[in-house]
């Protein structure tokens, strides 16, 4: 029994971290699908049951992640650097916590009609969540670099790209709007998502970090 255990700390834990990270990235798909379906939706009802979907599915990334973390203190040899597991893992669930801080404020400002930004930057964070997805997926056995590569540079070119969003739609609120608490509350959830967007390129950093390492 003992021999066993010393046996499996020393085996190299590819079975057990793709997995997760499958997991995880594909549950930040489906937080990114919601919340881009929520800035779609124009009807209060159908936004709580999406509220509560996002809500459940970052509780999901946590327990992920919380097991990522329990693998990697049980496995002496890893798939890649310990570290970069960890910062992996921890940029993931930080996309996932931004979204749900997102979509959290569409829930408790109650806006009727969202900024045409909104669903933008939304899409754009979907997009991200994608890119992640198939970049975390070419991570075993490194086979094709190139995708790897190809996702983070999309990443960065989406981060930019919600940032000139987020800078027009605020200039257009000042401009154009006269409602305070109108400007107020949808100046905060377009930061939020623009924010989300942010953790995006962080995830793409962590995945630069990795290649470069078995390039």
């Amino acid at each position: 029994m003992v021999l066993d255990k010393i046996i499996k700390f020393f085996t190299p834990s590819d079975k057990n971290f793709f997995p997760l990270f499958d997991l995880d990235t594909e549950n930040l798909v489906a937080i990114a699908q919601a919340l881009d379906t929520l800035a779609n939706t124009p009807n209060q009802t159908d936004r709580i049951a999406l509220f509560k979907t996002i809500k459940d599915l970052e509780h999901r990334g946590d327990e992920i992640t919380h097991d990522i973390f329990l693998q990697l203190g049980k496995s002496f040899i890893t798939p890649f650097d310990r570290e970069d597991i960890h910062e992996l893992a921890s940029a993931i669930d930080d996309v996932a916590d931004f979204i749900h801080g997102a979509a959290k404020r569409l829930d408790l400002y109650q806006i009727e009609n969202f900024h045409p930004a909104i669903p933008k930057l939304s899409e754009i964070i979907l997009k991200g969540a994608l890119a992640i997805n198939r970049a975390v997926k070419e991570l075993k056995g490194f086979k094709d670099v190139r995708k790897i590569t190809d996702a983070t540079i999309l990443l960065n070119t989406l981060e930019n790209h919600a940032d000139d969003i987020y800078d027009h739609a605020i200039s257009e609120l000042f401009d154009k709007e006269s409602d305070t608490k109108y400007i107020i509350k949808t100046k905060e959830i377009l930061l939020a998502l623009e924010n989300a967007t942010d953790k995006c390129e962080d995830v793409a950093n962590v995945l630069e970090s990795i290649y470069v390492k078995f390039a």
